[in-house]
């Protein structure tokens, strides 16, 4: 259910940043958009899983000048303009959950990466994953405080 929550909270941003649609007006048509498609993951997506979508795309838009500093300390030699869009989408989301939500680091990592390789390029997975992996090391490191992660 979280995946495919956090596939549509990627839907939904890609949309409001490319398109400049209203952040609850993109959410809506990229949950309507999904409902026609075969799930990828086999689960439904219930009220949960759009709550969870929700609070994602909220929270990000909520430290989106935190996030966006984080991504571009990290990211070395890219300028968000020579990003793919999508990937850029994946990497807001998964930085905000890495630093504001109690999601451990793995599986976050692990789905960023699958959505990444599903909407992205050739090597979307592959960029995503360096990307987060040297967030995770910035966090290890003491360089970047997060909330507490769940067991």
């Amino acid at each position: 259910m979280r995946r495919r929550a956090r596939e549509l909270a990627m839907r939904a941003l890609f949309a409001h940043t490319q398109g400049g649609v209203d952040l609850e007006e993109a959410l809506q048509h990229a949950l309507s958009a999904m409902g026609g498609e075969e799930d990828p993951y086999g689960d439904p997506l219930d009220e949960e899983g759009v709550a969870f979508a929700r609070r994602l795309l909220e929270g990000f838009k909520a430290h989106q000048e935190e996030v966006d500093r984080v991504l571009k300390e990290t990211v070395e030699g890219w300028d968000f303009r020579q990003m793919s869009k999508t990937d850029l989408a994946v990497l807001r989301l998964a930085v905000y959950e890495m630093l504001y939500e109690p999601t451990p680091f793995e599986p976050l990592i692990e789905v960023a990466v699958k959505i990444a390789n599903r909407y992205g390029g050739e090597h979307s997975g592959s960029f995503v994953n360096g990307v987060l992996a040297r967030v995770y090391r910035r966090v290890a490191a003491g360089e970047l405080k997060t909330v507490a992660k769940e067991a």
